[in-house]
C-alpha cells in the first residue's frame, strides 16, 4: 500500500446518530467502569477501535499489536493467503481507553447516551460500541474502506484508520478527542507527516464528530510540521433540531430530542465545541453547535457533505419508521417537508452529494458506486472535489464538467432511480414508495394523490435524472 499520494490517510469516524432503544433500560452493568472524565470532549468518546488497513509498507494483514500485526503479515504473504483486511491495532497510550476501561481501539460508534440510565442500556444492546474486548482481529473494509479498486476506485489504496464516538455520562470514560490526538501521534512514524492530504471522515454521530473535531485535527497536524491538507467527509450526520415539543428531562432515550440530550449530556461529558462556533452563543448555547448548518461556516477546512434527503435517523427522531408502522397524515407532511428543508440547509455547503432517498449512511456501503444524482455518483463527485482542490492549491483553473455540489432536484422522496430499496419490515418484501404509503395505513386520495397519476408522475421526475 502506498503512503503517499492524493489521499495518503483516511480517518474514520462512524456511528449512529441518536438511538430510540425500545427496550427496556439495563438493571446494570456487570462489566469494569473506568472512572470519571479524563479529558473527554464532545463529538468523540473513550471507545476508538483502530483498524488500520495492513502496514502502511505494503500489505493488510493479521495481528493484535501494530508489531505483532506486522509479523502476520508477513506469514501470511508467506502462505500466499489473503492479506487485504484492516488489521487490528492498540493505541500506544494505553491511559486512553474505551468506554468500560478496556484497551482503545479505532472505529468511531454512536453517542446517544447521556446518563447512567441511558449508556447502561447501550452497553447492554450494543457493547461493541463501548468496548474493544469483542473486536474481531480483523475485518473486511467497505465501500470507501475497501481495497479493491473495482469497489473503490480512488481510495483502494490509502491508509485507514477507524474510531468510535459516544458521548457518555460521567461515570464512563469518554476520550474521543484524546484518540483522535493519540492516532495522529501514533501515525508519525507510519508517514502521516509527509502525506500530501488527510481526510477525516464520519457516518452518523461520526458525521457530526468530523465536524467537531476536524479544525483539531488540523492543529495538532500544523503544531507537528506536516503540511498535509485536513479535509473532512460527514456522511449523514447533517442533522435538524427536532420538531416536536417534548419533556426537558427525558430519561429515556427515545424520549429526548436531540437538542435535550446534548444540554444534558454537555454538564456531564465535560464537552467543549469548536472555539469559533462557541464565541457565536452565549453561555448554555453551546449546544447548537452540533448541528452542522450551524458549525459549517466557522470552520476553516474543507469539508464534503453527503446527506440523504429523507435521513432515515432523522425520522426516527421524530417517531417516523418507515415500513415498520403506522403513518399519519402529520407525519406523511413531515417527511415532505424534511427534504425541502434539508435541501435548504445545503445551499452554502460548497461540495455535497444529496439524493433525494430514504435512507441513513452511504459510504462504507459496498454498492456506494450505484447511487447517483444527476448521473454522478459519490466517488466520482469526491472525485471531482480532490482534483478542485488540488487544481486551487497549485493555482490552476479547476476542470470543468466535474460536479461536486449535488443535490436532487425533485421534491418526493425515492424519487432519484438509484435509491435504495424500500423493504416492508414485516413482510421483508421491496416495495414502492406509495404501496408502503398504503401499507402504512395512508389514504392516498384522502391526501389528494392519485396512485396512478402520482406514479406517472414520479416516473417523469425519474425519467429527467432527479
Amino acid at each position: 500500500m502506498k503512503i503517499l499520494g492524493q489521499v495518503a490517510f483516511l480517518l474514520l469516524l462512524g456511528g449512529i446518530w441518536c438511538q430510540n432503544n425500545r427496550n427496556a433500560k439495563a438493571s446494570g452493568r456487570s462489566t469494569k467502569k473506568a472512572g470519571g472524565n479524563q479529558g473527554g470532549d464532545v463529538g468523540q468518546s473513550p471507545l476508538a477501535v483502530d483498524m488500520t488497513p495492513g502496514s502502511t509498507v505494503s500489505t493488510r494483514g493479521t495481528g493484535g499489536t501494530a508489531e505483532a500485526g506486522r509479523e502476520a503479515a508477513a506469514g501470511a504473504r508467506g502462505a500466499g493467503q489473503q492479506t487485504d483486511d484492516m488489521r487490528l491495532h492498540f493505541l500506544k497510550n494505553t491511559q486512553v481507553t474505551c468506554n468500560d476501561g478496556t484497551a482503545s481501539l479505532l472505529f468511531l460508534g454512536g453517542w446517544c447516551c447521556h446518563s447512567r440510565e441511558t449508556c447502561d442500556s447501550r452497553y447492554q444492546n450494543i457493547p461493541r460500541l463501548m468496548s474493544s474486548s469483542g473486536w474481531p482481529r480483523t475485518k473486511r473494509g467497505t465501500g470507501i474502506l475497501s481495497s479493491q479498486v473495482e469497489e473503490n476506485p480512488y481510495w483502494h489504496n490509502a491508509n485507514i484508520f477507524c474510531a468510535s464516538n459516544h458521548l457518555l455520562s460521567a461515570e464512563y470514560t469518554f476520550m474521543g478527542s484524546l484518540i483522535i490526538r493519540e492516532v495522529i501521534k501514533d501515525l508519525i512514524p507510519k508517514g502521516i507527516k509527509l502525506a500530501k492530504v488527510v481526510m477525516l471522515s464520519g457516518t452518523s454521530a461520526g458525521g457530526t464528530g468530523v465536524l467537531l473535531n476536524i479544525e483539531r485535527v488540523a492543529s495538532q497536524l500544523e503544531q507537528l510540521g506536516a503540511e498535509a491538507q485536513v479535509r473532512g467527509l460527514v456522511d449523514s450526520g447533517w442533522f435538524l433540531e427536532s420538531k416536536q415539543q417534548r419533556s426537558p428531562n427525558c430519561p429515556e432515550t427515545i424520549s429526548c430530542s436531540p437538542e435535550d440530550a446534548i444540554k444534558i449530556g454537555l454538564r456531564l461529558w465535560n464537552g467543549v465545541v469548536p472555539d469559533r462556533c462557541r464565541q457565536l452563543y452565549k453561555r448554555g448555547e453551546e449546544w447548537q453547535c452540533f448541528f452542522g448548518h450551524k458549525l459549517y461556516s466557522t470552520l476553516t477546512s474543507p469539508l464534503f457533505v453527503v446527506q440523504w434527503l429523507f435521513d432515515e435517523e432523522q425520522l426516527r427522531v421524530e417517531n417516523i419508521y418507515m415500513g415498520g408502522q403506522s403513518l399519519s397524515e402529520e407525519q406523511w407532511q413531515y417527511i415532505q417537508n424534511l427534504g425541502r428543508e434539508l435541501k435548504n440547509s445545503l445551499t452554502d455547503v460548497t461540495a455535497v452529494f444529496a439524493p433525494s432517498c430514504l435512507s441513513h449512511t452511504l459510504i462504507t456501503k459496498s454498492n456506494w458506486m450505484n447511487f447517483q444524482v444527476r448521473g454522478t455518483s459519490l466517488p466520482r463527485a469526491l472525485h471531482c472535489w480532490d482534483r478542485s482542490l488540488e487544481a486551487t492549491r497549485n493555482n490552476r483553473t479547476p476542470a470543468k464538467g466535474c460536479p461536486f455540489h449535488l443535490v436532487d432536484t425533485c421534491q418526493w422522496p425515492q424519487c432519484n432511480p438509484t435509491c435504495p430499496a424500500l423493504v416492508d419490515q414485516a413482510t421483508q418484501q421491496e416495495l414502492t414508495l406509495l404501496q408502503m404509503l398504503v401499507a402504512m395505513g395512508l389514504d392516498l386520495q384522502k391526501l389528494g394523490l392519485d396512485p396512478q397519476g402520482d406514479a406517472d408522475s414520479l416516473a417523469s421526475m425519474v425519467s429527467n435524472g432527479g
